[in-house]
């Protein structure tokens, strides 16, 4: 039963990550990339700069420690000279202290021996590490630059992305469906080419009927008399008519058989 529990907790897991990663925003999630590679980054150089800080004051232990030497050895060579010149002068106290003091400063000047030793070994390694601390340093500072310069690249490309998704939805919405309620484009063509087929089919028939060959001849009649007004008005006028009576006389002859028949 545990079995199957961390089974189905590792399926929903995964499934949960495989749904959040389909939803993600990639610009998003890049950016949060990023911010992890700065921030490792800098934890990096903090390691860095105490390893190179050991190393510094290693160094100034050694140093320190290397000038007590040489002023110890200074000492022991005075407690020397001086116990020689009380031996001469049969100071045979004096002769004591200074070989005393002498055998302090040399036993001071072996102990400052082992540790200056001990110290150039620590200093050797921490300078090693220091610098492999800036090697490393410089290592990743140039793989997160080129991270940098790749989310340049990748967002440019996200952007490209995003804009042939809208062209091919655009595209896909001039020949398909988008909803119940928007009609493709296609639709929208056949209808209108439907309406001005109707429409166009409607207009030849009313030209071809008998109403519209009546309505011809009562315009026709209408153009004849507007011809005849305006030449009364033009005599009254005193204008020369001969040039516009020529398309009411027409009318006219053409005219006249049709009510002789009549």
């Amino acid at each position: 039963m545990i079995k199957l529990f961390k089974r189905m907790w590792r399926y929903m897991t995964a499934r949960g990550n495989a749904a959040f990663n389909d939803a993600a925003d990639p610009k998003i999630q890049l950016e949060q990339a990023i911010q992890e590679a700065q921030e490792q980054h800098r934890r990096l150089k903090e390691q860095a700069a105490n390893v190179i800080a050991n190393q510094k004051q290693t160094e100034i232990r050694l140093n320190r420690t290397m000038e007590e030497y040489e002023k110890v050895g200074k000492n022991a060579r005075q407690a020397i000279l001086m116990a020689d010149d009380a031996s001469k002068r049969g100071d045979q106290a004096k002769l004591t202290e200074y070989t005393s003091a002498a055998e302090a400063f040399a036993n001071r000047m072996v102990a400052l021996e082992t540790e200056v030793e001990d110290l150039k070994a620590l200093h050797l390694q921490a300078s090693q590490a220091a610098d492999q601390a800036k090697s490393a340093v410089n290592q990743n500072s140039n793989a997160l630059q080129k991270k940098l310069a790749e989310r340049q690249k990748l967002l440019s490309q996200l952007d490209q992305a995003k804009m042939q998704e809208q062209l091919n939805k655009a595209m896909t919405s001039l020949s398909e469906t988008v909803g119940d309620e928007v009609p493709s484009f296609d639709e929208v063509r056949a209808k209108v080419e439907l309406r001005y087929a109707k429409a166009k089919g409607a207009s030849e028939l009313n030209e071809a009927s008998v109403e519209g060959r009546m309505l011809e001849v009562e315009q026709a009649s209408m153009n004849v008399e507007a011809q005849s007004r305006l030449n009364e008005l033009r005599a009254q006028l005193g204008i020369e008519s001969s040039a516009s009576t020529a398309p009411a006389q027409v009318a006219t002859e053409t005219a006249e058989p049709t009510t002789a028949e009549g």
